[in-house]
């Protein structure tokens, strides 16, 4: 994408953060824009994510990653895990938007990793650090306040493979499209679902919702 081509979106991301009531400083909107590009470009010949209009990867990859981020500002926790972050959502965008909040974007396949790193370089996104390798092998001193995920695997499975990481008093966010019924009733015994909240994505037709989860406290 050319800087012109990337500056013709920024109406539509302006549009889309007033929407969901997000107040983003011009850097950090560039900063978006500019993620963007890169994600077109890499895309080209990686096949990242099968959306190949930039004009289509800011509401479906910019905003709906951004739509959760009062679900996290309410818990409070600046330890994020993103489980199979792929080419960086909702990792990347969540991290230049809490620029004071550390994140690690962990996935198994060595190309989106590949791609993550040369983002976080270029981006100078100095609050974020990128994993390469499967979930149930990596170890976290002190876990993470929370652990989130899009489009990664069922509850279970997520809550399952990552349980080991979690903080004593974390929280699991998992992004999900529709209600998750079937889902929530394979969990686990031990574990809560605080909420299930329905998140409105500005030019995002499908339903969003945001899954909050924890262990039971005894």
């Amino acid at each position: 994408m050319t800087v012109a081509n990337v500056e013709a979106l920024a109406p539509l991301l302006t549009q889309g953060l007033a929407a969901l009531k997000l107040p983003l400083s011009a850097a950090q909107q560039q900063s978006l824009l500019d993620y963007v590009a890169l994600l077109a470009k890499w895309n080209k010949t990686y096949s990242l994510t099968a959306i190949r209009e930039p004009e289509r990867m800011v509401p479906q990859h910019l905003l709906d990653s951004l739509a959760p981020l009062p679900a996290f500002e309410q818990l409070g926790g600046t330890r994020i895990l993103d489980v199979g972050s792929g080419f960086g959502t909702p990792g990347i965008p969540l991290a230049i938007a809490r620029p004071d909040w550390q994140f690690t974007l962990l996935d198994a396949n060595q190309k989106k990793t590949t791609f993550l790193r040369q983002a976080v370089m270029d981006l100078k996104l100095a609050n974020v650090s990128v994993v390469n390798g499967r979930v149930e092998a990596v170890t976290q001193e002190g876990g993470f306040d929370i652990i989130t995920a899009r489009a990664f695997a069922e509850l279970a499975d997520f809550i399952s493979w990552t349980r080991h990481l979690l903080a004593p008093a974390g929280s699991w966010l998992a992004l999900k499209g529709v209600w998750p019924h079937d889902e929530i009733a394979k969990l686990p015994v031990d574990i809560t679902v605080n909420s299930v909240d329905h998140l409105a994505v500005p030019g995002v037709e499908a339903e969003r919702h945001v899954v909050h989860l924890t262990v039971k406290r005894t």
